[in-house]
C-alpha cells in the first residue's frame, strides 16, 4: 500500500539541480507560504554542477562538491527534501508517484529533471573504464582513474570533453581527443575560437584527431565478466591506446516522465516563457525544456545554469501571480587550462563573424551578427566586451563592422542603431 505524504497539497519540484533549487528559492523569496517539496534522486545536499568537470578533477581537489545552499538554508525556508525517483504522474488526480511507492499529491508540479549524457552505442561501450560525467559519483570515479602516465581518450570535443582533457593533462595523463567534426566546440562557437583553444590544448600536450568516428572499443576480459578498456578504434582503422575513455558526446533531455504523462514534448518538454507545459498545473525548467528564443523565436534547448535559474524565477513568479522578471540574455562559460571563454547570446552557424583583436595575444572577442544585428559574442580575456556584448544582444544592436573589429574602440561605440528584443 502506497504512502501519501501529508494531506496538504504542496508545490512539488522534481529535480534538485539549479532549476529545481531555483524554483524552491524563488517561491520563498516571492512570499509563497505553502509547502514546497523538493524531490532529489541523488539523496544528498544539492551541489554545484560546473566544478564536476573542472575543480573536482584538479590536483588536490576537495573531496566534496560545493553545495548550492547549506542544510540550514532549506530548514529555515521550510523546503522539504525528499529522496526518491519520480516514476509517474497522474494528472487527473494531481499525484506524483516515487520509485518506492510513495505518492505525493501536488497543487502544482515542476519538472526540473535535467538531461542525461549520451552513451556510446558501439561494441565495447560497456567496458570497465568507459565513463560518463554528469553526477558527483561520476566525477569521483573519473578522478580516481586519472593518474600520471595513464592513457586517457576523450570522445567528443565539446565543453565537457575539453574540460576533462585539460584536467587529465594537468594530472600528467597522456590525453587524446577524438572528434567527429573538423574542430573543437564546433556546435557552439566559430573557427577562430576553436583554433585558439585547440592550440591552448596542444601546448599542454593534448593530441587531437578530427574527423574521427569511433567504431569500437576493445579490452581484456576480467574475472567479473566485464572487460577492461584497452583500445579505441576509429573508422579509419586507427587504434588509440586507452586506460580510461570519457564520452563527452552531448546530452539528451530527461523528458520520459513528461512524455509518459501525456505532456507535449519534442526533444525537450515544451514550455512557454513562464515555464508552463501543456498542462496548466505542471511547469518545467532547465535542461529538459524546449522553448522559443526571445531573440528570434527559434525553437531551442539551452543547457546552461543561467537559463535554468531564469526559468526557475519565471515559474516562481507565475505560481505566485507576480509579474514576470525581465528576460536575460543567455550566457555560458568554460575554463580550459586556466583560459576562460565567456559567451553571451546564442550563435547560429550562418551568422556573420567579426574578429575583434588577435587570438595570439590571448585577449580577443568574436562578434556574431545576424541580419546586421548582434546575436552573440564570444570573449577571451575581455570582461568589458562580454558585459557590453550582453547588453548589445538584448538591444539587437546594429554595428559598424569596421568599428566593431577595432579592439581599441569600445564595442558600444560601434553601434549604429538599436532595436531592443527583450
Amino acid at each position: 500500500m502506497s504512502e501519501t505524504i501529508q494531506p496538504a497539497r504542496p508545490i512539488v519540484v522534481v529535480g534538485s539541480g539549479h532549476a529545481g533549487v531555483g524554483v524552491a528559492a524563488g517561491l520563498r523569496s516571492r512570499g509563497w507560504d505553502g509547502r514546497v517539496v523538493l524531490v532529489d534522486a541523488e539523496g544528498q545536499l544539492p551541489y554545484e554542477r560546473p566544478p564536476l568537470s573542472k575543480d573536482l578533477l584538479a590536483p588536490g581537489a576537495a573531496a566534496e562538491p560545493v553545495p548550492m545552499r547549506k542544510e540550514a538554508w532549506y530548514a529555515a525556508r521550510r523546503i522539504e527534501r525528499v529522496h526518491g525517483t519520480a516514476v509517474s504522474v497522474d494528472r487527473e488526480r494531481r499525484e506524483l508517484t516515487l520509485d518506492d511507492g510513495r505518492v505525493l499529491p501536488y497543487a502544482k508540479l515542476v519538472l526540473a529533471t535535467g538531461s542525461t549524457p549520451r552513451r556510446l552505442t558501439v561494441p565495447g561501450g560497456d567496458l570497465d573504464g568507459v565513463l560518463l560525467l554528469k553526477t558527483l559519483p561520476d566525477a569521483r570515479r573519473l578522478a580516481g582513474e586519472l593518474a600520471p602516465g595513464r592513457h586517457v581518450v576523450v570522445i567528443g570535443a565539446g565543453y565537457i570533453g575539453l574540460e576533462v582533457a585539460a584536467a587529465a593533462a594537468k594530472l600528467g595523463c597522456s590525453v587524446t581527443v577524438l572528434e567527429f567534426q573538423d574542430r573543437v566546440m564546433s556546435r557552439v562557437t566559430s573557427e577562430p575560437v576553436s583554433r585558439f583553444f585547440e592550440d591552448v590544448h596542444r601546448r599542454a600536450g593534448v593530441e587531437f584527431r578530427f574527423g574521427a568516428a569511433v567504431t569500437a572499443i576493445e579490452g581484456t576480459g576480467s574475472a567479473g565478466g566485464v572487460g577492461q578498456v584497452e583500445w579505441v578504434v576509429t573508422a579509419d582503422g586507427a587504434r588509440h591506446r586507452a586506460d580510461v575513455v570519457v564520452a563527452g558526446i552531448g546530452v539528451v533531455p530527461e523528458q520520459g516522465l513528461a512524455a509518459a504523462a501525456g505532456l507535449d514534448v519534442s526533444d525537450g518538454v515544451l514550455v512557454d516563457a513562464a515555464g508552463r507545459t501543456s498542462d496548466p498545473d505542471i511547469y518545467a525548467a532547465g535542461d529538459a525544456t524546449r522553448f522559443a528564443s526571445l531573440y528570434d523565436g527559434a525553437s531551442q534547448r539551452l543547457e546552461c545554469i543561467q537559463n535554468a535559474r531564469a526559468q526557475a524565477e519565471a515559474i516562481a513568479a507565475d505560481v505566485t501571480g507576480q509579474a514576470q522578471p525581465a528576460a536575460e540574455v543567455p550566457w555560458f562559460w568554460t575554463v580550459q587550462h586556466g583560459v576562460r571563454l565567456q559567451t553571451a547570446g546564442v550563435r547560429h552557424p550562418d551568422d556573420d563573424v567579426i574578429l575583434r583583436g588577435a587570438p595570439a595575444t590571448g585577449k580577443f572577442t568574436v562578434v556574431y551578427l545576424r541580419d546586421g544585428r548582434v546575436a552573440a559574442v564570444d570573449t577571451v580575456g575581455s570582461l568589458a566586451d562580454f558585459n557590453a556584448g550582453k547588453r548589445l544582444v538584448a538591444q539587437r544592436a546594429a554595428l559598424s563592422p569596421a568599428l566593431a573589429a577595432d579592439p581599441s574602440i569600445p564595442l558600444e561605440q560601434a553601434v549604429v542603431s538599436l532595436e531592443p528584443a527583450f
